[in-house]
């Protein structure tokens, strides 16, 4: 079987500073986020023990998901995956669409991360104004991204190391109450609690559907592993291990430590805005157990803003390689760095705490459903690429990848109609659905973008056959 790989070209310049240690991490972190630590409360108080089954629901999808990434980065390793394989596969204007959507997406994320990181401290220090705090890490995330790659997965191997960490914690924990009926929660603590208050759907099947759009939030992130391709030590090694390992993530981190967590605590305990991570260490009695969850928290926080300020500059870099950015932005510093597209990124970052410190907490709500759909818009692109590429492989046009997805596109297909279904859901509830206007908004302004582009530039609109070399 052939597989391809990208010949290098001089205008990469990525110096492979990430090993399988990081990569695996990067991963591992990218699973585990803010979204279950905090919003899993309001989704419980929704589906209560359902949700368990939305989760692992959603996991299959994410897993189908990157396993059908994980077939385009072997077929072509290279930084800014999504937009390249939307360029090649669906035509220019997709790349282009795909490559800022992902920006908006990372610069929204981070926006909301970093006002959430200075809520998360003021809970040590509350005489500590957050803007100050928020300004603080904004800076020093800022600097390390500057530094090298190396130093950017160094951080984030420790900080998914700490949100992990937590996590085997809980589960350890949580299994010991239930084995051993240890802890203020032992006497009320068993397996019965997921069915015997009111059934496994306690607000019916529907509500527990509606979960989906929250769950799917959750997520967001667990792509990141494709934007590392072009900076992994050993792509043809550690994408392979890192996207395999997936649903053992799933299963161990969201649904092994939900079911433990509503074994020890039923479900009519959780509430919107209480974190049931810390409601659990409430009910166990572990000392200081508030604490080391909000520290957790805040690491979670963090790792994204990090790995936001990673993706924007690469996905910046990408567009000014094919012209649908500013050219400066297509610059490596010393460090081998997309400095000013990081810089730039950081910048819009910055106007994020400013916004988030003057207008209600609401606005927290409404940036993150934004970033859902620009992820599901990622995810969608992502799976049409793959069609497409298995399509041309059928038809002897591009060689086969050496890491094949399982059913062909069939799961691809199965994931498309899965991630409409959940667009429909968010079309649905009026609180969520304004994302969708402000999608709209930013698809017309992309839209003019364009068309300005192509009368300027007039080749830009041309397809460009990617630099193949036949391998294996």
């Amino acid at each position: 079987m052939t597989s391809a790989k990208v010949t290098e070209t001089p205008e990469e310049g990525y110096e492979r500073g990430l090993g399988s240690r990081q990569v695996q991490m990067i991963a591992i972190g990218g699973a585990v986020g803010v979204g279950l630590f905090l919003g899993a409360g309001a989704n419980i108080a929704k589906a209560g023990p359902s949700l368990i089954l939305m989760y692992a629901l959603a996991g299959l999808i994410i897993f189908f998901i990157m396993r059908a990434l994980g077939e385009l980065l072997l077929y072509r390793p290279v930084s800014g995956s999504f937009a390249e394989y939307s360029r090649e596969f669906l035509g220019p204007f997709f790349g282009y669409f795909t490559g800022w959507t992902y920006w908006l997406m990372w610069v929204v994320t981070g926006m909301a991360e970093l006002t959430a990181t200075a809520i998360y401290v003021n809970y040590w220090f509350p005489s500590v104004p957050q803007w100050v705090t928020a300004l603080v890490f904004l800076v020093v995330l800022f600097v390390a991204n500057l530094i090298s790659v190396k130093l950017f997965g160094e951080i984030e191997f420790w900080f998914s190391m700490v949100k992990v960490t937590a996590l085997v914690g809980m589960i350890v924990i949580g299994l010991g109450v239930l084995t051993f009926g240890f802890s203020a929660a032992g006497d009320t603590a068993t397996v019965s609690n997921l069915w015997q208050f009111d059934g496994f759907f306690p607000k019916g099947i529907g509500s527990s559907l509606m979960t989906l759009q929250g769950v799917m939030f959750a997520y967001l992130a667990v792509e990141l592993v494709g934007v590392t391709a072009g900076e992994s030590e050993n792509p043809e090694k550690t994408l392979p291990k890192a996207i395999n390992t997936l649903p053992w993530r799933i299963v161990l981190f969201y649904v092994g430590a939900l079911t433990v967590i509503l074994c020890v605590v039923k479900w009519t305990e959780f509430a919107e805005g209480v974190s049931p991570f810390v409601k659990a260490f409430a009910m166990i009695g572990i000392p200081a157990g508030a604490g080391i969850v909000n520290f957790v928290v805040l690491t979670a926080a963090l790792s994204s803003c990090n790995s936001g300020m990673y993706s924007t500059g690469r996905m910046l870099r990408t567009l000014a390689d094919n012209g649908e950015a500013p050219r400066a932005f297509n610059r490596l510093s010393a460090s081998k760095t997309p400095a000013l597209g990081i810089t730039v990124s950081v910048a819009f970052m910055a106007i994020g705490v400013i916004l988030n410190y003057i207008v209600p907490e609401k606005a927290f709500g409404y940036v993150t459903s934004v970033a859902t759909a620009a992820g599901i818009w990622t995810w969608l692109m992502i799976l049409i690429s793959h069609v497409r590429y298995r399509r041309a492989v059928t038809a002897g046009r591009l060689p086969a990848s050496s890491f094949p997805a399982p059913g062909g596109a069939v799961c691809s297909y199965i994931a498309i109609a899965f991630l409409l279904f959940v667009t429909g859901l968010i079309a649905y509830d009026a609180d969520s659905r304004v994302c969708l206007y402000v999608m709209a908004g930013w698809a017309v302004a992309l839209g003019v973008g364009w068309l300005v582009l192509k009368s300027r530039t007039p080749e830009i609109a041309a397809r460009r056959e990617p630099d193949l070399e036949r391998v294996g």
